[in-house]
């Protein structure tokens, strides 16, 4: 049976109604491209009617093997797109389906990034890693309501130029906005910037006038980025982070991702910077 719902964040956005089944039970998709990314990464889409708005996640099963959390790399009406990194069991296990398997999701998740709220300011966006995959649906976001924005600086780190994601919208989004990347060490045949990526925003000497900031990537890249820009003048009121905790319902019944009170899979995993001071595990 489907019930139609009207979906709010806890920011007062309105993302349409949207026909939801039962959000405990998977709905079984049939996979539509399957795209490698890097030796151990891949980015799979599939066809559907939800509607997920920048940053929120989906929950992705195979029957006998188990169910994880994946951020939405997309933002496209009728279709969905997610990346996977080959970690563990289930992980291995998706990167061996192909076009035309069926895979099992729910969703979507969680409070996304408050997009109507950054109307007319400059976006700072930085990812570092897989953190690149959930920023690209607000990169996506940017590009198609691209009046509603001021300037658009990118941010990406990675390990080396093998580990780079979605390369073809590398070289796009050059072309579009402010772009910067860097990778951790000195690599054969690379010209680009080398070191980390806080590094790599403070010297941007970026100033913190009516600007957002949105970050994305592992718990200690968040916290440095974080400090980096703390020296250039900007307020945690200003930064917007996407936090990494092993989510597990989704709706925040199994208490799996909880840290004090607040259940990153619900409450989460968006939250303004200023507000994360206290989550700490």
């Amino acid at each position: 049976m489907h019930h139609e719902l009207p979906c709010w964040n806890r920011y007062g956005q309105h993302n349409k109604f949207i026909k939801m089944k039962n959000l405990y039970v998977p709905e079984f998709v049939e996979i539509d491209k399957v795209v490698k990314e890097t030796k151990d990464i891949i980015t799979m889409g599939f066809r559907h009617p939800m509607r997920a708005l920048p940053g929120q996640f989906i929950e992705v099963s195979l029957l006998g093997i188990g169910e994880a959390p994946f951020g939405v790399a997309s933002y496209r009406e009728g279709y969905i797109e997610f990346t996977v990194r080959n970690v563990g069991n289930l992980t291995r296990a998706l990167q061996s389906r192909k076009k035309g398997d069926k895979i099992g999701v729910r969703g979507p998740f969680g409070n996304g990034f408050p997009m109507t709220d950054f109307v007319n300011n400059d976006l700072i966006i930085i990812g570092g890693g897989t953190g690149v995959a959930p920023v690209r649906s607000v990169i996506i976001y940017a590009e198609k309501h691209r009046n509603q924005f001021g300037e658009v600086h990118l941010f990406f780190g990675f390990r080396s130029p093998e580990e780079f994601l979605y390369k073809k919208d590398l070289e796009n989004w050059k072309r579009k906005f402010q772009f910067n990347i860097t990778i951790d060490k000195p690599h054969r045949g690379w010209k680009g910037n080398v070191g980390f990526l806080n590094q790599l925003v403070e010297k941007s000497r970026l100033n913190n006038t009516r600007k957002i900031v949105i970050i994305c990537g592992p718990p200690i890249m968040i916290e440095v980025c974080a400090a980096s820009l703390q020296k250039l003048g900007f307020n945690n009121d200003q930064i917007f982070v996407s936090l990494e905790r092993l989510m597990q319902c989704g709706l925040g019944k199994c208490g799996h991702c909880m840290i004090n009170d607040k259940y990153v899979c619900r409450d989460g995993p968006v939250f303004r910077y200023d507000k994360t001071i206290n989550l700490k595990d």
